[in-house]
């Protein structure tokens, strides 16, 4: 009984999809490999387009229970948009597709540094150089005594959209605060201003605010990309409060998606705080900001380089963090399974 059931094999008409399962500072990415069709599209954001009117539903079924959770996170590999990169990354959640997903970067480019196969074949190679939706992002391996610590990528071009913002949020009043873009929209607040704390025992009315908050800077606001004048909607909200850990800058709780909280500090969030820092001049070019997500895990971000566009002042951060290798999964799809589409319980 027990080898029949070893070495049971699926149907050959279900859907089958195989992934690696992935963590950056606590936070999941799964990494799909094989089991997606090819994407028409000659860029990321052609195909992107591509994926979400055609195949969206393989994208709830990964990111849905009963395989995925409210805050699963994944990543589809494709071909690249130009010679000069490695790779395209589409990046996907419980509510669609986002811009741009630091921790997604430094996961796979983890995973690419501790390939044998990609070493054997790129020894001499320092950087990896991906095409995501926001732009074109370089990741580069940490070494420290010959061995791989983590990984550091400088992010897209990064912005302050405003500064000192008053905002009206039902149930709550009127409030101060911050909007960036760190290769998707933010804005921030103190999770003080709302009597609450950046730790688990607030993470119900942490989403429920930050949903709120989300919800009435996009009734309230437009968003225009400055420098491709497409229209953005807001990412998600990013609360922050006092490092529970001595040295380091600062604590980050990012609500985003459909109510999904980070358990990272967020790659591109802490590019839009490290924006929003710079432009009140509370750090200089090169000084590092260490911050803790709600779980204590930590993103090292530092401004890499400055350029002015206009009257627009555009930073273009560095972040650093680390990314560990879970496991890997084929999923299957029986046709006869009533949830087999996948469905979320909040």
């Amino acid at each position: 009984m027990f080898k029949k059931i070893k070495d049971w094999k699926p149907p050959l008409e279900w859907i089958r999809i195989k992934t690696l399962e992935t963590h950056t500072a606590g936070e999941p990415l799964r990494i799909i490999l094989d089991g997606y069709p090819r994407l028409e599209g000659k860029t990321v954001l052609e195909k992107r387009a591509y994926l979400r009117e055609n195949y969206d539903y393989l994208r709830k079924i990964l990111m849905s229970e009963p395989r995925g959770h409210i805050d699963m996170y994944g990543a589809l590999l494709v071909e690249p948009d130009s010679e000069d990169s490695d790779l395209g990354v589409i990046f996907m959640h419980n509510n669609g597709y986002s811009t741009g997903c630091g921790h997604a970067v430094i996961a796979i480019a983890k995973v690419l540094f501790k390939s044998k196969d990609f070493l054997k074949n790129n020894s001499k190679r320092t950087s990896i150089i991906m095409d995501v939706p926001s732009g074109k992002i370089k990741a580069s391996p940490v070494i420290v005594n010959n061995k791989l610590v983590g990984i550091s990528f400088v992010n897209v071009a990064s912005f302050v959209y405003k500064l000192n913002y008053k905002i009206e949020i039902d149930g709550i009043g009127k409030i101060n605060c911050d909007i960036a873009y760190g290769g998707a929209f933010y804005v921030v607040v103190r999770s003080s201003d709302f009597g609450l704390g950046c730790n688990p025992i607030y993470r119900d009315r942490l989403i429920d605010i930050g949903m709120k908050l989300k919800l009435a800077v996009n009734d309230s606001l437009e968003l225009i990309h400055p420098l491709t004048n497409k229209k953005h909607s807001l990412y998600g909200t990013i609360f922050i409060d006092s490092a529970e850990f001595q040295d380091n800058h600062s604590r980050n709780v990012c609500v985003f998606a459909n109510g999904q909280i980070d358990r990272s500090p967020t790659g591109t969030g802490v590019s839009a705080r490290a924006a929003i820092e710079y432009s009140k001049r509370k750090i200089k070019k090169g000084e590092d900001l260490i911050i803790e997500s709600i779980i204590g895990s930590t993103f090292k971000v530092s401004i890499f380089k400055e350029e002015k566009i206009g009257s627009l002042n555009i930073v273009f951060p560095k972040v650093t963090g680390d990314a560990y290798i879970i496991g890997s999964n084929t999923y299957y799809v029986d046709p006869d399974d009533p949830f087999g589409d996948g469905f979320l319980v909040k």
